[in-house]
Parts: structure tokens; C-alpha cells; sequence
């Protein structure tokens, strides 16, 4: 499971040190994708295939369903941890993501996201900000 809030250092070559607590988990290797709200998402070679799957069962039919197939699957990429717990980034993640310095690596469970350092802020600030809102529209889905 990936939980907690971190901030590390992106390098000119794209790495990123991923958290301590991450590491072991994603041994195996990992995938990286383009996410929503301009992040990026990082799952674990198991969590990625069972996404995939669903991904690539969408209707081909509906213009959404091969939009988002193609956000996600196209702009994928396999990623491995070096023996100092980096990943590397490749640039047209970097750039959609608008990554470079300090980012935040975010553990949401069965994923990790990857966001630029202030668009993280401002994206937590709203959230913070609607939390009762959000938490009112949640109990219709039982939670």
C-alpha cells in the first residue's frame, strides 16, 4: 500500500528518488503514465495490468472511452528502480507533467502520483478548501 506525502528532488537526467517506504513494493518494476490533473501516476507492474485490461476492454465505439485508452496507454512507460532507488523520468512526462526541482510523490493506495511542486499546493488548497463538499457527493457512492 502507498500512503503519505513526500517531496524529493527531480535531476537533469529525470530521476527521482522514489520514498524509502516505496521502494520494496515496486522491486518488480513499475509502470508511469500521464494521470489526470496534469500528474503523473505510477503503478506497480501488477496493479498496471489489471488497469490495462480495463482500459483496453473500453468501448471503441465511444470517441471518451479511446480518449482516455490512449492518455493512459500510449503515454506509458515502463520503469525499474536503480540500486539508489531511482526512477527515470522520460522528458514528455516531465513536460506534461511540467516536472523539474522539488516535485511531491503522493501515495494514493494502489498508485503513486508525481506532481509539480506548486501545482500540488494549489490543487490540495481547493481540496482542502471543498473537503465537506466532497465528502457530501462521496456518501452517495457509500463511503
Amino acid at each position: 500500500m502507498f500512503i503519505g506525502e513526500y517531496q524529493h528532488s527531480l535531476d537533469e537526467k529525470g530521476r527521482l528518488a522514489m520514498p524509502v517506504k516505496f521502494r520494496a513494493r515496486m522491486a518488480g518494476g513499475a509502470v508511469v503514465t500521464k494521470g489526470l490533473d496534469n500528474c503523473l501516476s505510477v503503478y506497480t507492474t501488477e496493479e498496471w495490468e489489471k488497469l490495462a485490461e480495463k482500459l483496453a476492454a473500453l468501448p471503441l465505439t465511444q470517441s471518451a472511452s479511446r480518449a482516455f485508452a490512449r492518455l493512459m496507454l500510449a503515454g506509458a512507460t515502463s520503469v525499474n528502480i536503480d540500486k539508489q532507488g531511482r526512477i527515470v523520468i522520460p522528458g514528455y512526462l516531465r513536460e506534461y507533467g511540467e516536472l523539474s526541482g522539488t516535485v511531491v510523490v503522493a501515495g494514493l493506495y494502489s498508485r503513486v502520483e508525481i506532481w509539480n511542486q506548486d501545482n500540488w499546493k494549489t490543487y490540495k488548497g481547493k481540496t482542502e478548501g471543498d473537503a465537506s463538499v466532497i465528502a457530501e457527493e462521496l456518501e452517495n457512492l457509500g463511503i
